[in-house]
């Protein structure tokens, strides 16, 4: 907040002026007091002063306040609370000057230059080609977009990326799925490992290969047909999942590229110049142990093949030397305990980890009446997201998916999120937007058109005054999430801009001189300014979780 950084150098100039030590080490704080009535945002600069000059907390608060030097139209009144807290309310001057703002700058306002001229790559998703999303995929994909949202709205320069798992023992076992299926099809008896893909999807794949080919494929061996075969549907049915839910990404890296483009022997033979790998069982082990690690961890095994660290560990390295200011790993809570080994690796090979941030979150359990839901088992042991989608919508779904901190279980609640209520949280604040933009509409019938000078002082109520602050922390809370990566305090805040409309619109009804749309014209459009205003921070906030700002509902 603007206001924050002109208090902070009010209050460093007043502890000047009274000779206090000003040590370049005391951190300045400004919060929001818990209890409306102690003011806007307050400090305990006060207490930490006490603290290193040893005089009575309040003596100081008060040398502070008579020294401070604060514009009325910024600031109304600057109190001093309980051993030595110094508070701070907004003027109604400052307060108006601010709507006026977010009036001018209407679908921008909240955006800022924070990130210009950085950029980032944000990996997410990266689910193997192997199977239908699943709503684990799901969680991550919503909060994966939601974070490259908002960075990009602090203006960071964002890639999307997928790494596209397409090589490895996931892939061979995906194609034996099929042609087991294949077979089965064709009339053969078979036996399906319960070590191999399960679910109706990998049959229906089986049956494309029976109407493409025929028997044809029963002699010989083919397991590369009927590998491309089943990474073509089950990527495009991919696809088409996240399109459904406003995904787009930008770079979609194929695993297979590591191996041909030679970056994998690349950084076996970095390992072993450096003496970070060695041979014990046949196979090639790197020295984890010696990176800060528990454990050293093979990474080709005595079959040739290697585990899923060494690409890892080259895609990582090639993330880096494509220039990126920041990489965003996003990952699910099964990869929690190998990362660090992958980062530890590409570190000992002279990389810049400090660049590379990695978010991990937790799973997700459907629940209806407090009890886990299955809700299918057509495709093997897991809902698949397109399942949810059916079920509860688009935007149901994205809202949930963050509303919660992603360091934190889902449980997924179906039977709220199928509710059309208030209890129903994105119904909650999607309804606050629709029925503001039925008042202006209903405002413009009665002849209420865009009125050039509004006169915003006449916006004196609680319920208004309340209603401008909380829009007031709109550019705040967008810094916070981008950088802070906790995209459900957007819907916190959301829902507590919901709440003080509908406190402000169930004020008109209990009175009419409070309604927004009255006899006194003048009144009305200072009103009217308050619900556009209001109208842009909720579509605003909605647009950057992905979810839509309906007019009607």
């Amino acid at each position: 907040m603007e206001i924050e950084n002109y208090l902070k150098e009010k209050i460093r100039q007043a502890i000047e002026k009274s000779k206090f030590p000003l040590d370049t080490s005391l951190q300045l704080h400004l919060t929001v007091p818990k209890q409306k009535e102690h003011g806007d945002l307050t400090t305990n600069v006060a207490l930490l002063l006490a603290s290193l000059i040893n005089k009575n907390p309040r003596t100081i608060a008060e040398k502070i306040v008579t020294s401070l030097n604060l514009d009325k139209k910024w600031i109304s009144k600057t109190d001093i609370a309980g051993p030595g807290f110094i508070n701070f309310t907004f003027s109604n001057n400052y307060l108006f000057s601010f709507l006026e703002k977010i009036l001018h700058q209407n679908n921008t306002f909240g955006q800022s230059s924070l990130g210009k001229g950085k950029k980032v790559q944000v990996e997410f998703v990266s689910a193997n080609p192997t199977g239908p999303l699943t709503i684990g995929h799901g969680r991550q994909a919503v909060l994966g977009d939601t974070i490259a949202r908002f960075l990009e709205a602090v203006g960071y320069d964002v890639t999307r990326e997928y790494y596209y798992n397409d090589a490895g023992r996931q892939m061979r076992v995906l194609a034996e799925s099929v042609q087991l299926r294949y077979q089965e099809l064709a009339g053969q008896k078979v036996e399906f490992p319960s070590t191999h893909y399960q679910g109706d999807y990998i049959r229906q794949i089986a049956q494309q290969a029976v109407e493409e080919k025929g028997r044809s494929l029963l002699e010989g061996n083919h397991i590369e047909y009927f590998k491309q075969l089943a990474e073509k549907s089950i990527f495009e049915d991919i696809r088409k999942t996240l399109e459904r839910i406003g995904i787009d990404f930008d770079v979609f890296y194929n695993e297979k590229s590591l191996y041909e483009t030679g970056k994998i022997d690349e950084v076996i033979k970095e390992l072993k110049n450096k003496n970070l790998a060695y041979d014990k069982d046949q196979a090639l082990w790197i020295k984890l142990s010696e990176m800060g690690r528990e454990e050293d961890r093979v990474i080709v095994k005595s079959t040739g093949e290697p585990t899923y660290r060494l690409p890892d560990i080259a895609y990582h390295c090639d993330k880096i030397k494509r220039g990126f200011d920041l990489i965003v790993d996003i990952f699910g809570a099964d990869h929690a305990d190998t990362y660090p080994d992958v980062l530890a690796a590409v570190k000992a090979l002279g990389f810049d980890t400090s660049k590379v941030k990695v978010l991990v979150h937790q799973f997700v359990t459907l629940v209806e009446k407090g009890e886990k839901v299955k809700m299918s088992t057509r495709k093997a042991n897991f809902t698949t997201l397109d399942e949810l989608l059916d079920l509860v919508g688009e935007d149901v779904t994205r809202y949930f998916f963050v509303n919660r901190s992603m360091s934190s279980h889902l449980n997924f609640d179906i039977k709220l999120a199928q509710t059309q209520s208030d209890e129903n949280p994105v119904y909650y604040v999607q309804y606050a937007h629709a029925r503001i933009c039925s008042i202006i509409e209903y405002a413009g019938k009665q002849g209420y058109a865009a009125e050039k000078s509004i006169d915003l002082t006449l916006l004196t109520s609680p319920e208004e005054i309340t209603l401008i602050k909380e829009l007031l922390t709109y550019p705040d809370v967008v810094k916070q999430v981008a950088t802070g990566f906790e995209p459900q305090k957007m819907t916190t805040y959301l829902e507590g801009v919901a709440t003080a409309y509908h406190k402000f619109q169930h004020a008109g009804r209990v009175d009419d001189t409070m309604r927004v749309v009255t006899k006194n014209q003048n009144q009305t459009y200072a009103r009217l300014a308050l619900c556009q205003a209001t109208r842009i921070v909720l579509a605003n906030g909605l647009a950057l979780l992905g979810v839509s700002q309906p007019e009607k509902m």
